[in-house]
């Protein structure tokens, strides 16, 4: 019984192999983040191996991390300084509406409008881009796309990402426990939503092709 309960194909043993494939990401993710403005290259790298660990497809997290990260370094570095850009625009939108008086809310409904237009650009760029070969542009009007088109479920992976961001920056432990696990979990949930989409779109651009 016991040598079952501990066995290779034991749910115990599965989950413990796939925490510590999700702690080899993250710190992966982290350590190739560090220099600031690599972190668009690691965010592609990240969703790169997220694919292949919700998909089973073997147990190598750094090597095929390693080769996406130098193989998008450009494109994904790129697009994470246009995202730093464009947050730290949205910041100075919010802190300029605090002293802006009657114009306050104009102020206000701009960045509102600007973090949601934000969101339908990069929420699903960085997986296109570990998946799809493409234009920076063309990856932010296919992400853009992919959001109206499956806006409910978008909407639904919103709020489930938020969860997991409330729950990780709940108190000291959980916030500890984030370090480890939490932008991998956030990676790997995007993941598991945006597969299906892209078979979807893949399945219906072959069917056109065929016709």
């Amino acid at each position: 019984m016991n040598n079952s309960f501990f066995s290779i194909e034991s749910p115990l043993y599965k989950l413990m192999v796939k925490l510590l494939d999700i702690i080899k990401l993250n710190f992966l993710w982290l350590i190739c983040s560090i220099p600031v403005i690599t972190m668009g290259a690691a965010t592609t790298a990240a969703f790169y191996t997220g694919f292949r660990i919700d998909k089973d497809k073997d147990a190598y997290i750094a090597a095929p991390f390693i080769r996406e990260f130098k193989a998008n370094f450009k494109q994904g570095s790129i697009i994470g300084i246009i995202q730093m850009l464009i947050i730290y625009v949205i910041y100075i939108d919010f802190r300029l509406s605090a002293a802006a008086g009657k114009k306050r809310l104009v102020y206000m409904a701009a960045g509102i409008v600007a973090i949601f237009l934000a969101f339908l650009h990069f929420i699903y760029v960085y997986a296109l881009l570990a998946r799809y070969e493409n234009t920076i542009m063309n990856t932010f009007r296919n992400s853009f796309s992919i959001c109206i088109k499956f806006f409910p479920k978008t909407i639904g992976l919103l709020l489930l990402v938020l969860m997991e961001c409330a729950i990780f920056l709940w108190n000291f432990t959980t916030m500890f426990v984030g370090f480890f696990i939490g932008p991998a979990c956030i990676v790997l949930t995007i993941c598991k939503f945006v597969m299906p989409m892209f078979e979807k779109i893949e399945a219906e651009s072959t069917a056109d092709k065929d016709m």
